[in-house]
């Protein structure tokens, strides 16, 4: 079987056209509405692990609407935070981060959360996902946020070959090029959900089709 040769440059500019029509993956749509500070990011991230974007974004919305700052945040309490966004996975150990979260920022950073990777990943329950997103999104930095969708679809791609998210960020760091380290999750967050899908994906509408090894598809559409 002759490899076949990804155009990475091609692939980006036809998946930007082809999930134009979809939803935006949920922290570049909350973005969007202006909820865009690194703290708001970091919350929403928070929110989202484990939970569909279609829960995850009316959940930020409705704690957004009590408090958007570290400082207002802290005010409230575990319980009340816990109350509003009970609609995500895990949320009452959720609710307690980001409590803690915010508290913390208030003491130590003087209630503003620094553009710093090493501030991020020292929280609690931050993992590379929720720090490279609010980074990249919120601080304009060039991260990679390797979430399932990302993960699947470039192994299957063959652009990486990788079996776990934490060795595809590392593939993805040393391979892709920087301009779209950003934009990556965004793309392919809905890609992996509309096209690229992990059960028969729709192999035979994909723009991307002629290029990709298929790597682990039986069947497809």
């Amino acid at each position: 079987m002759v490899e076949k040769l990804f155009e990475i440059n091609q692939a980006i500019e036809r998946i930007r056209e082809a999930v134009r029509p979809f939803p935006k993956a949920a922290m570049f749509a909350l973005a969007d509405e202006g909820y865009g500070s690194p703290f708001e990011q970091l919350v929403s991230c928070i929110i989202s692990i484990r939970t569909y974007d279609e829960v995850s974004l009316p959940v930020s919305r409705r704690l957004f609407a009590r408090a958007r700052t570290p400082e207002a945040m802290s005010r409230l309490t575990p319980a009340e935070i816990e109350q509003l966004i009970q609609d995500c996975t895990f949320h009452e150990p959720k609710s307690r981060q980001i409590h803690a979260i915010a508290q913390r920022i208030v003491t130590d950073y003087n209630g503003e959360l620094p553009c710093e990777a090493e501030v991020l990943l020292a929280f609690d329950g931050v993992g590379p996902k929720c720090s490279n997103l609010t980074l990249g999104i919120a601080c304009g930095q060039a991260c990679i946020s390797v979430d399932i969708h990302v993960h699947r679809v470039t192994n299957r791609w063959g652009y990486v070959q990788t079996r776990k998210p934490e060795k595809t960020l590392t593939a993805l760091e040393a391979k892709l090029p920087t301009v779209y380290w950003v934009e990556i999750n965004q793309l392919l967050v809905p890609f992996g959900k509309h096209i690229c899908t992990g059960n028969l994906p729709h192999c035979s509408t994909c723009p991307v089709a002629e290029m990709c090894q298929q790597v682990g598809v039986e069947k497809h559409r």
